[in-house]
């Protein structure tokens, strides 16, 4: 029987056989690592179902996600920017012909509709990106354009429109995200994820009216 080798970030080959060089592996054990995540959450990632799936030997994946926090890290990263796009997205559709006021609260609306859009959409990534990991986001996370610097920069646009007291501006970050994370995990597998529609959609509505007159 022909022994198994391996070579620097290549597949795993027969004795003999000339290996096959992945072109990126990186960024194939990422997203397989993402794909894992999607399916099952945090829970589901592991670096040898990753490496598995990549087709690569231990050392090969080792070299390029020292264990599996930093793979979890990676996916974050990715959920988050995924997360951002959508944000953002959401502030572009704002109408351009809004009071200023009206315009910033229309921008916070968004961010909250795509927050619990996501985690719905996207349960997984979700609980990757937000779950209990060992991991400040506070200090770790906010860095760019990611969805907590958005967030601020929303709540500093009602500021200046005169829709938010100064005095009153700081940890509404905490507050905002506090209110639609909350609703997020109650509707995604919490106690209201059963739901309707309908219903689902008037919540959401209706904890963002809230959200904006508590803090305007």
């Amino acid at each position: 029987m022909l022994a198994m080798s391996t070579c620097e970030d290549g597949v795993m080959t027969r004795a003999g056989r000339a290996s096959y060089h992945h072109p990126d592996l990186r960024a194939a054990l990422l997203e397989h690592g993402i794909a894992l995540a999607r399916e099952g959450g945090p829970e589901a990632v592991s670096l040898r179902d990753v490496q598995r799936r990549a087709g690569v030997s231990n050392s090969a994946a080792y070299r390029h996600y020292a264990d599996r926090a930093a793979l979890l890290d990676a996916i974050a990263e990715r959920a988050n920017a995924d997360l951002s796009g959508r944000m953002q997205a959401a502030l572009d559709a704002v109408p351009g012909d809004l009071s200023p006021v009206d315009a910033a609260r229309a921008r916070l609306r968004g961010l909250g509709r795509v927050y619990v859009g996501f985690a719905l959409d996207e349960p997984g990534l979700f609980a990757t990106a937000f779950g209990d990991r060992d991991k400040d986001l506070l200090v770790h996370q906010h860095a760019g354009d990611d969805p907590y610097v958005l967030l601020g920069r929303c709540l500093d646009d009602l500021v200046a429109a005169g829709g938010l007291e100064p005095g009153h501006r700081p940890w509404s970050e905490v507050a905002a995200w506090s209110a639609v994370h909350g609703l997020a995990v109650l509707l995604g597998g919490g106690p209201l994820r059963g739901m309707a529609p309908a219903d689902r959609e008037a919540v959401i509505e209706r904890v963002l009216d809230v959200l904006i007159a508590g803090l305007t």
